[in-house]
């Protein structure tokens, strides 16, 4: 094998995208290397290319004066005072005179102009970017369009002893956000950290709080149900070789300029992870190819973005054409009834809007919405709830299309609100009879020539899959594109709820067996078990003593104090019975905890004959329940509300006490998966169900469900023992580290001090054979996870053994994960 270095790697990259299936030029980084970092000559020859009139009229309103120079400063002052993303979409001005400094594909071939335009794009390759005046060093590669830098990549390799994180350090420390090239919002808009197994994204750099998202397509590959990372490649190909053939390759990378990138706020910039990009391209592909009449259920999980997933669907879907060039939607009808997402879908949607009035928000009656449909508006952001009323109202939809993005699409799509949608919206050209009139509803119950219903949801139900899914040849129902919850979970966009769940059985067994062991300290919610010789006896008294004790001993102390709890009940009357037996032992214990409590309607206690409401309880009304837990809240405790839609970054525990089942298991407990800063892990101790019926009920949504049970708390030490037989770390390693760890060091700083101390463990590590670096993650992770889980369960006063779990923290996460070999690279380059 020929020596393999990041510039064959780079090499690579350039040679497709330079190539005819690219679409880039090939170019230097000469035109670029000024204060402004802009190719000026290549900006103004594509205005006058493609607006010659314009650039006539502003040669003749300047004068005397250099109409290149007044253009230069009217394009750099807007984008200083608007942002390069507004002006992408949007244009400027400059004396008065409107210049769009990008001309985008057009949907359809109606209008020539427009597509010459297109291909009149200066799209510029440069390898070896010299970005800054004040310095000689360069970006590996930069993409530009009319000379304007906008997309960077940073490359490493594995077999140069750097990986991704080694880019992501570059773009952290080694380049400076204050450069004109790298300013937020001002050139580059996309910086791109790759090697050879994987690929991450930031939007502006921001030092050592630089955000780098994962940007790969799964274990799976996109759109399948999965893990991180990317699929093997076959020896033809990087792995990571997807990013220049289908993201950065022209036209692709021209359409996110276009469809996708957008700025949300002053902070935020957002640039669609790989499953988005997907699936509104699948999706755009499949109706483009197939047109109206077919139903698409995305899979999505928790953590996925899918709110600028349904706002890019419904954006493309709404100015998409047939090859007959003729639109295919007349409206697309967004159908949500989740506030935060309505606000998203204005904001995302008004962005990209190019034609005003084309957006209409329903926020008044159903007449507004009915006038709407009728008006052919192109986007239509609506409730469920206003369909019934107006459905037969609907003027004739006589060869009118609609597409029906539906948000959340759980059972309740499939009764009578979603029925009678359906119905309203039915193009009844071939009905001829009053017989076929009648039967009416009955025609709406199925698909729709005229109707495409396009269902996100993160778990779908069996009759949401039959209605929404494809059937495949062994006859079950499965999503059009999914974005699992296992994917999610290790992406880190939410976090495993299933890693510290125990059941009660199991909570009690552990306190049996950490009884007298000086290594184990009993809680006092763990002394509080121990009453209990028979699990039967314990009743609502006793599991109030726990849930309190567990909240004050684990819960109050997580998210830096801010962590809430929510216990799950079988019932209103259960709840009420709870919460009076909460606030008496709280009483009685001196503990201030703020206890809530949801349910609907009245509840008369049959033991007081007091009736009771959610309302009187929580001293606010029912719609302040929400906002007033999450201010000063400590507990809320739930009767059949909040099990879904409820999103609450500072749920760390949960109490179950009422049995779930399949989908509504999977749901109730989702309630904890939203990160926070200093969110770290969850907890959820169950007192009705069996961990292997959870465990089923998530193995549907994450293929690798698991669950710890049965365990005893002697095994922490047996795999401890095991760690020790590698020989590749010792107690000066662990001493070391976690001095720092304890340090008051800013978490970066933290993490750059310790991998100096792993670094030589990385070393012995990657002299183990392949089989023995396998097993060595095996059993640290193992490590990892069981104190984790016994650390919420029982107090561990072993101080030895807490070093080492942090020391094992940190090194299981530096520890290179062995992906492409030296002979696939071999075959790449020889």
């Amino acid at each position: 094998m020929q020596p393999y270095n990041e510039k064959i790697f780079e090499s690579s990259i350039t040679n497709f995208l330079t190539s005819p299936a690219g679409g880039w030029v090939s170019a230097t980084d000469s035109a670029f290397r000024n204060y402004n970092a802009l190719d000026s000559a290549s900006l103004v020859k594509f205005v006058q290319s493609t607006q010659t009139k314009k650039w006539r009229e502003l040669v003749n309103k300047c004068g005397d004066s250099d109409p290149v120079k007044e253009f230069c400063k009217s394009f750099l002052d807007s984008v200083k005072s608007r942002g390069l993303i507004k002006i992408f979409h949007n244009g400027f001005f400059c004396r008065n005179i409107k210049f769009e400094i990008i001309s985008f594909a057009p949907e359809s071939n109606l209008n020539p102009e427009t597509l010459a335009n297109y291909g009149k794009n200066i799209c510029h390759c440069v390898r070896q970017w010299h970005y800054s005046t004040k310095n000689n060093n360069s970006v590996d590669l930069m993409l530009a369009v009319n000379g304007i830098p906008v997309c960077a990549l940073e490359l490493k390799n594995q077999f140069t002893n750097q990986d991704i994180n080694d880019a992501v350090s570059q773009w952290q420390t080694d380049r400076d956000p204050a450069e004109p090239a790298f300013k937020k919002d001002n050139r580059v808009l996309a910086f791109f950290a790759v090697d050879l197994n994987d690929v991450r994204v930031a939007t502006h750099l921001d030092g050592t709080e630089t955000k780098f998202l994962p940007f790969n397509q799964g274990t799976n590959g996109a759109g399948n149900d999965g893990g991180a990372g990317n699929p093997e490649s076959d020896s033809s190909k990087y792995i990571t070789s997807y990013l220049w053939e289908d993201v950065l390759q022209r036209d692709k990378f021209l359409e996110i300029l276009q469809r996708f990138i957008h700025r949300v706020d002053d902070k935020n910039i957002i640039f669609p992870r790989y499953h988005q990009l997907d699936v509104v391209r699948k999706i755009a592909a499949h109706v483009k190819n197939n047109g109206s009449g077919h139903n698409y259920l995305i899979q999505h999980s928790a953590g996925s973005g899918k709110s600028n997933s349904i706002a890019w669907t419904a954006y493309r879907l709404s100015s998409l054409h047939d090859n007959n060039d003729e639109a295919i939607f007349n409206s697309v009808i967004v159908i949500t009834d989740r506030r935060v997402l309505d606000r998203q879908l204005r904001k995302t949607l008004s962005e990209f809007e190019q034609t005003p009035g084309e957006l209409e928000i329903i926020n008044e009656s159903s007449q507004q919405l009915k006038d709407a449909i009728n008006s052919g508006k192109r986007i239509i952001i609506t409730t469920l709830q206003k369909f019934p009323v107006i459905y037969r109202e609907l003027n004739d939809m006589t060869g009118k299309r609609f597409a029906l993005i539906i948000d959340e699409a759980h059972s309740s799509q499939t009764g009578r609100s979603a029925h009678e949608m359906k119905t309203g919206l039915t193009d009844f050209s071939k009905l001829i009879d009053e017989e076929d009139l009648i039967n009416r509803e009955i025609k709406a119950l199925g698909r729709q020539k005229n109707l495409s219903c396009f269902a996100f949801t993160a778990t779908p139900k069996a009759e949401t899959l039959e209605i929404f899914g494809e059937k495949s040849a062994d006859g079950k129902f499965k999503a059009f594109h999914i974005y699992s919850m296992r994917q999610a979970i290790e992406e880190k966009f939410i976090l495993d709820v299933l890693k510290n769940y125990v059941c009660y059985r199991t909570f009690y067994e552990i306190a049996k067996k950490t009884d007298g062991n000086p290594n184990f300290d009993s809680s006092r919610a763990m002394r509080a078990i121990k009453k209990f010789a028979d699990l039967s006896e314990i009743n609502i008294t006793a599991k109030t003593e726990i849930i309190i004790e567990t909240f004050m001993n684990l819960t109050r102390k997580k998210i830096n104090g801010l962590a809430k709890m929510m216990l799950v009940t079988s019932g209103r009357l259960e709840a009420v019975k709870y919460y009076k037996a909460m606030q008496e032992f709280c009483a009685e214990k001196n503990y201030d905890v703020k206890i809530y409590i949801a349910f609907s309607g009245e509840v008369i206690d049959p033991a007081d004959k007091q009736k009771y409401t959610e309302s009187d309880m929580n001293k606010c009304s029912e719609t302040q329940t929400k906002a007033n837990f999450r201010k000063d809240g400590n507990i809320l405790i739930v009767a059949d509300k909040y099990q879904t839609g409820f999103d609450e970054p500072l749920l760390h525990t949960m109490i179950i006490d009422k049995q779930l089942k399949g989908v509504k298991a999977v749901q109730t407990l989702s309630r904890l998966n939203r990160t926070c800063k200093d969110k770290d892990d969850t907890f959820i101790l169950d007192f009705a169900n069996a961990p292997d019926e959870i465990k089923a009920a998530f193995q549907k949504f994450y293929t690798s469900a698991e669950l710890i049970s049965g365990i005893d708390p002697e095994y922490i030490y047996k795999l401890r023992e095991k760690l020790r037989e590698f020989d590749i770390y010792g107690e000066s390693e662990i001493n070391e580290a976690v001095k720092i760890d304890l340090s008051y060091y800013e978490h970066d700083k933290k993490a750059a001090l310790i991998s100096r101390v792993l670094e030589p463990i990385t070393k012995k590590y990657n002299a183990l054979t392949s089989d023995k670096r396998r097993e060595f993650r095996k059993i640290i992770h193992e490590f990892v996870r069981v104190y984790n889980y016994l650390s919420h369960i029982v107090k561990i006063n072993d101080k030895i053994l807490f070093c080492e779990y942090k020391f094992c923290e940190w090194l299981a996460a530096f520890l290179p994960v062995d992906k492409i070999s030296g002979m696939e690279v071999g075959k790449l380059i020889s």
